[in-house]
């Protein structure tokens, strides 16, 4: 079928034109968004979501997604406190709160953030030292998101989340720490080895002194190491005398001779 529109009149075009404008007027927005509707470039209000009408020529509408973005912070070159370079990236989750401020106070608000969170990354990392950055990534996160959230406030936009991802070092040193946390070992074994010396000794000391008030519990001491070092395979033994002993043992010779 052909539709003729030369020989349509005024009145007929009217009604087509009518419902061509509310066409374009209506706009649908999911739950998760939000229209900023700007009247004769001035801002007039934010709508959605659901069915909103924008007349055309008249109001213009910016969409503005209210879900979490998850934005990757690109390798950043970072020189710690204690002058070590490192290499550290990470990911920030943020989300517009405000519409209004995000799409008005703001070029781009994508952007901006992304570059914000690179230069507070070195910032902050920056005071921190090396250890630091290893052993307390909880504390530097948290950090690095009330700085980048106090910031990013008057855009709208709340950063919920900051999570360091990678802290690489170069070859040597890695090779730097191998050699540290080595050292570190060997002072660990060092004063578990000089602590068992130092309580062997007490005790030792406690022996000989229990040992020292019977004059007859050395000899029984002796005794016992003997029988001890019986039962070994052992073909020859060397064993040392104590003097006592051997005044004893000849006492007894001398008692048995002279009966």
């Amino acid at each position: 079928m052909i539709l003729d529109f030369g020989n349509l009149g005024f009145g007929s075009l009217l009604p087509i034109a009518v419902l061509a404008l509310i066409a374009a007027s209506l706009r649908i927005l999911r739950e998760y968004e939000r229209g900023v509707i700007f009247q004769l470039g001035r801002f007039w209000k934010v709508k959605g979501p659901g069915l909103v009408i924008v007349i055309p020529g008249v109001q213009q509408m910016v969409k503005v997604d209210l879900r979490t973005i998850v934005l990757d912070v690109p390798t950043q070159d970072v020189i710690s406190r204690d002058n070590v370079s490192v290499q550290v990236n990470a990911v920030v989750y943020f989300r517009v709160v405000d519409p209004q401020k995000a799409i008005i106070q703001v070029e781009n608000f994508m952007v901006a953030t992304s570059q914000l969170a690179q230069t507070t990354l070195r910032a902050v990392l920056g005071k921190h030292e090396l250890d630091e950055m290893l052993a307390e990534r909880e504390r530097l996160n948290l950090d690095i998101q009330q700085v980048l959230d106090a910031q990013t406030d008057a855009w709208g936009i709340k950063v919920a989340n900051v999570e360091i991802k990678h802290v690489d070092l170069n070859d040597s040193m890695v090779r730097a720490i191998a050699k540290q946390a080595e050292a570190e070992r060997e002072r660990r074994a060092k004063i578990i080895h000089a602590e068992g010396e130092l309580q062997a000794s007490e005790k030792l000391m406690q022996a000989a002194h229990m040992l020292s008030s019977e004059p007859g519990a050395m000899q029984l001491r002796y005794m016992q190491t003997l029988s001890t070092i019986a039962g070994d395979k052992a073909s020859t033994i060397v064993f040392p005398m104590p003097i006592d002993l051997l005044t004893l043992i000849k006492q007894a010779g001398q008692a048995k001779d002279t009966k």
